[in-house]
């Protein structure tokens, strides 16, 4: 497959491995010369996969700079979560008023189960794919294609904002957390929309502030 993609999205595929496997801490400038003599391309080449990473909301584009990975901040956070916060609700409600098949749902826990279960620990990059799985089976289970649309676009920017808090999650506890998520969205009605809420907001949410209190008290102990 990966020689059917063209040179900037096989070059942009790389690099958005890289950073969901948080390679490339927050603050690294992708200088295109660097891109272009490790891919072998030229440097239009790099810059049209830089925009596709733009795009994903993996880089941002900073005048003077170029590509950068963003930093941390609690309106980047509040703006993800928000934004997630309307798509799954309403989707979910969506799919609950219209009696929709939740079994998706149910099978993408059970695989998260099952990286819980092997004796090999999964890449981060992994066990965020399964937990990004979960959620778009909610968002699709209100059939919706605009909806799915939408909330694929803010997917990789959750899963790479989710290996700052890499240190306060792993598998077991990941699992744990969506097999209860799971079996409150099978209840349905107010109980499973508050499962959910409460997944996005004190889960996700919280669990990212703690993270940023962190980093920024470790720039100030640095003098930073």
């Amino acid at each position: 497959m990966a020689g059917t993609q063209a040179a900037p999205e096989r070059i942009a595929a790389a690099v958005r491995g890289e950073l969901l496997d948080g390679v490339h801490p927050v603050g690294t400038r992708f200088r295109e010369e660097d891109l272009a003599e490790r891919f072998e391309v030229g440097r239009y080449t790099v810059r049209s996969a830089l925009r596709l990473l733009v795009e994903r909301g993996l880089v941002v584009h900073e005048r003077h700079r170029g590509a950068v990975v963003p930093q941390l901040s609690k309106e980047r956070i509040d703006e993800v979560f928000d934004y997630r916060k309307v798509l799954e609700l309403g989707a979910l409600r969506m799919a609950l008023a219209a009696g929709a098949d939740l079994g998706p749902v149910v099978a993408e826990v059970e695989r998260l189960e099952a990286l819980a279960e092997r004796t090999t620990r999964p890449s981060w990059r992994e066990l965020t794919r399964v937990h990004s799985a979960i959620h778009t089976a909610i968002v699709a289970a209100a059939g919706n294609r605009h909806l799915l649309d939408s909330y694929q676009r803010c997917e990789d920017e959750v899963r790479l904002l989710l290996t700052f808090v890499r240190p306060d999650f792993d598998v077991v506890r990941m699992a744990a957390v969506h097999r209860g998520l799971v079996e409150k969205l099978r209840l349905g009605g107010e109980a499973a929309v508050d499962a959910l809420t409460e997944d996005i907001d004190h889960t996700g949410r919280a669990a990212l502030l703690v993270a940023l209190r962190r980093a920024e008290e470790s720039a100030r102990l640095l003098g930073h």
